[in-house]
């Protein structure tokens, strides 16, 4: 949430993204490997994972760089079938994360040492993190990665400018619907972080599952949620061919998000099983060893709060998998159109630090409202936060098109349509169009001879 803006303006700032991107990625191995490392380095381990994490977290601020170069590396008309594509690598790791725990939870407690490193159901997580880190920071080498800057290149030959900096002033972004979308995109997020934060505790205490029933369970079905997000992002390029990519985004992303939150609204006819966790709530197996299950007596309203379903509760999260990578897709698309084509990095860091936000109210939300309200405060307010977001993205609606659209006059050498012509150097272009012209001219001149 901090560091998203200011390594999106390191980006600009260099004019480049292979520097940050590989410092980061670097910082993002390192520490998931000292993350791995806490059970046999020596000291105070609670701070040595707390700066483990942090610097996580720190690197994790090169999506915003990423998602600027994806912006600049890209035509107009490429650019919804892009972003779906980064967006579903980034749905994909939020989804599969869980599943790739559920997948170690056999390693148990102590699980196996590899050339003296542990590798348990706590660790396994931390080192395919830093296996994937190692591969991604080798892509970004320059044999490998290439940049390109195609959107001004675009946009130059549109508006028929000479230099970047012309091109810039000539087209200004809309500051309120950059702003209500990057607001649209913290809710989006902020929903679906609820679930992945609540999900462990909710079927807990809903359902009476064990702790690893529960890792397990919404392992599998974080897992399956991908793969409906995967189907999702297949569809989002037909179905915006046939519909406006705003009414795709409210209608099939917020909407269905909506009716998801509503679906979680208990309706069951009983009351969750209760669980005495005594008095400090640090009791966790009664006198037989077993593990003690259910709603905890100290949250009031599992006393008198209906249960929710095992059914609901699925089909709820069908329509989240659904609604959220359209509507998380779709804003960052009409985020990227809307900013035209000048350098996205603090904009983007900006959208960025707004979904880190969200997945640092996340926890807080779920512990001042689940846990002392229940789940009528919780899933009623997130559907009203949807709901308002709806409203007001539809009254901003015509605001939310490309900055170009907004101009009345057509610059020289503004296409109507996408013409799929290489978007090659600007001036060679021009020199080669004016000796086409002179020979044209001259041979005009040889046939009124």
């Amino acid at each position: 949430m901090l560091f998203s803006p200011l390594v999106g303006w390191w980006g600009n700032k260099r004019g480049s993204v292979r520097l940050p991107l590989l410092i980061t990625l670097a910082l993002f191995t390192l520490a998931s490997a000292a993350y791995s490392l806490l059970e046999v380095i020596p000291g105070d381990k609670k701070i040595y994972m707390v700066v483990a994490r942090f610097f996580v977290g720190v690197s994790s601020a090169n999506i915003a760089v990423a998602r600027s170069y994806l912006s600049a590396a890209t035509k107009f008309s490429e650019r919804t079938q892009a972003v779906s594509m980064v967006s579903l690598a980034q749905v994909l790791g939020f989804v599969v994360g869980p599943g790739l725990q559920a997948a170690v939870t056999p390693l148990g407690d102590h699980g196996v040492t590899f050339m003296m490193l542990p590798i348990n159901m706590y660790t396994a997580a931390g080192w395919i993190n830093v296996i994937m880190g190692v591969i991604n920071f080798i892509l970004f080498f320059p044999w490998n990665f290439k940049e390109h800057k195609i959107a001004i290149k675009e946009a130059m030959r549109n508006e028929g400018k000479a230099t970047e900096e012309e091109t810039w002033k000539a087209i200004k972004p809309d500051y309120l619907a950059s702003w209500t979308l990057i607001c649209a995109f913290f809710v989006l997020v902020f929903n679906f972080v609820l679930l992945e934060t609540l999900g462990t505790s909710l079927t807990m205490d809903q359902f009476a599952w064990s702790k690893k029933e529960a890792l397990y369970y919404m392992g599998i079905l974080m897992s399956v949620g991908a793969v409906i997000a995967c189907v999702t992002f297949v569809l989002i390029g037909p179905l915006c061919k046939r519909f406006e990519e705003r009414k795709v985004m409210l209608w099939g992303g917020f909407f269905l998000m909506v009716i998801g939150r509503v679906l979680c609204i208990p309706w069951g006819p009983d009351l969750p099983k209760i669980a005495d966790f005594g008095p400090y709530n640090n009791i966790t197996e009664d006198d037989n060893g077993t593990e003690i299950v259910g709603c905890p007596i100290t949250q009031e309203w599992c006393l008198y709060t209906p249960q929710l379903t095992i059914t609901q509760f699925f089909i709820g999260y069908g329509f989240t998998s659904v609604g959220y990578p359209l509507g998380v897709t779709l804003i960052q698309t009409i985020f990227s159109k809307v900013l035209g084509p000048r350098p996205q990095g603090v904009w983007m860091g900006l959208m960025t630090g707004a979904g880190c936000a969200s997945r640092v109210l996340g926890p807080v939300f779920v512990g001042f409202i689940y846990t002392r309200l229940g789940t009528y405060h919780t899933f009623g307010i997130t559907g009203i936060m949807l709901i308002i977001s709806m409203l007001w993205l539809q009254v901003v609606n015509k605001r939310l098109i490309p900055p170009e659209a907004n101009q009345d006059s057509h610059a020289p050498g503004k296409e109507g349509k996408d013409v799929e012509i290489p978007l090659v150097n600007l001036r060679s272009a021009n020199i080669q169009t004016s000796h086409e012209t002179e020979k044209h001219n001259g041979a005009s001149d040889c046939d009124k001879a």
